[in-house]
Formats: C-alpha cells, structure tokens, sequence
C-alpha cells in the first residue's frame, strides 16, 4: 500500500486523539496530516457537554448530525441539529459550546488546521 493513502475506521481511529481523523497533529508523512483542515468524529453519550465555551476561535467550523440530537450554543443563539444531515457553519471569532441532548455522533471539520490549539 502506498503511503500516501491510508484506511482505517472513524470510531477506532478517533479514539487516538481524543476523535481527530486529520488535522496538524498527525505526524509528518502521514496522509492524515493536514495543515488546511481538521476532521473530528465525535462520539457523546446522553448529557455530554463542552466543559467551557470556545472563545476568540481563529477557525471556520461546520459541524453535521451523523445520529442523535446535539445543540450547539453561539452567541445569543442556539441550534438544535436533530434529524441526521443537519449542521451549522460558524466562522472566525464566533465563540460556541455544544450539549448532547440524545447519544450523537457528530462530524466537525475545522480550517484551518492551527497549531498550538489543543486537540479537543
């Protein structure tokens, strides 16, 4: 196989970084590093939530409803993604935090990938 191309499963492979598939923090070399994008498969039982806000965000984010019911908190505003397909789109500077109403499976994709944030 080649090195350029790599197989694996989001739900085993996420469990490495703390559910990033590709970001900056893969290491050089391998095809899942990225500096342009980061992908996360987020996995969140019954009542999980972002311990505190994200503030002063330097990436544009879009995150889509694989299963489940997940809210998404923005400045003066929340949204309820419920129906699998459903996602919001945030850009640079919004600050935001999430709660997992039901168990969900989410996919976030930030950009770009920016080091020294911390992988979570």
């Amino acid at each position: 196989m080649s090195d350029a191309v790599y197989v694996g499963n989001a739900g085993v492979d996420a469990a490495a970084d703390r559910g990033w598939l590709l970001g900056h923090f893969k290491p050089l070399g391998d095809p899942r590093h990225s500096d342009d994008v980061e992908i996360k498969w987020g996995v969140h039982p019954p009542g999980d939530e972002r311990g505190e806000w994200v503030k002063g965000e330097e990436r544009t984010a879009l995150l889509v409803l694989i299963s489940g019911r997940f809210r998404v908190e923005l400045p003066g505003r929340g949204v309820l993604l419920s129906e699998p397909g459903d996602y919001v789109v945030w850009g640079k500077g919004v600050d935001h935090s999430w709660y997992a109403e039901e168990a969900s499976t989410v996919l976030t994709v930030r950009w770009p990938s920016v080091p020294g944030y911390r992988i979570g």
